[in-house]
């Protein structure tokens, strides 16, 4: 059977792309876990963060950067440390935001446990009290808890934007 490239392609275009826009006074900018743990994969994206947070802190959007971290694994962790061998212990190096993360007094830093940032935090309550209806996403690993977020935010109605 052979597969005619084309035809799938073009049956695909209208699931592709959204167009849609934010709504800078409803809008929040969550960057996910950008910790020493993952320096590694964070580095070929910083400069472009700390630009991306230079323009929502001037158009005074809130930022909210996430924190993973494990104080009492594995009770806290679920399966994650079994499925990673090891998980990021709260208080350590690995734990800590990278140095070229700047966070102000203004920003709201959010522990997790899990790979989404809704689960079992207080991430809603904060962008229910801000009037938040766009969620911009960016961070490290974004096949888990970027993506895991994001999906989560879409199932509680929130505009998702992904930064890649």
């Amino acid at each position: 059977m052979k597969l005619d490239l084309e035809k799938i392609l073009k049956e695909l275009k209208p699931y592709r792309e959204r167009k849609s826009s934010i709504d800078p006074k409803h809008a929040a900018l969550l960057l996910i876990d950008l910790q020493n743990y993952f320096r590694q994969i964070a580095q070929p994206i910083l400069e472009n963060i700390q630009h991306i947070i230079q323009s929502c802190r001037q158009k005074n959007i809130p930022i909210i950067f996430t924190q993973h971290g494990h104080t009492h694994p594995p009770s806290d962790g679920g399966l994650l440390g079994e499925w990673w061998g090891e998980v990021i212990l709260h208080g350590t190096e690995d734990w800590k935001f990278l140095p070229e993360m700047k966070i102000h007094s203004k920003d709201t830093v959010l522990p997790k446990k899990r790979y989404s940032a809704f689960y079992q935090t207080d991430l809603e309550e904060i962008l229910r009290s801000k009037d938040i209806q766009d969620l911009i996403i960016s961070g490290v690993m974004t096949n888990l808890c970027c993506e895991t977020t994001a999906r989560d935010a879409f199932m509680r109605d929130y505009k998702v934007f992904f930064l890649i």
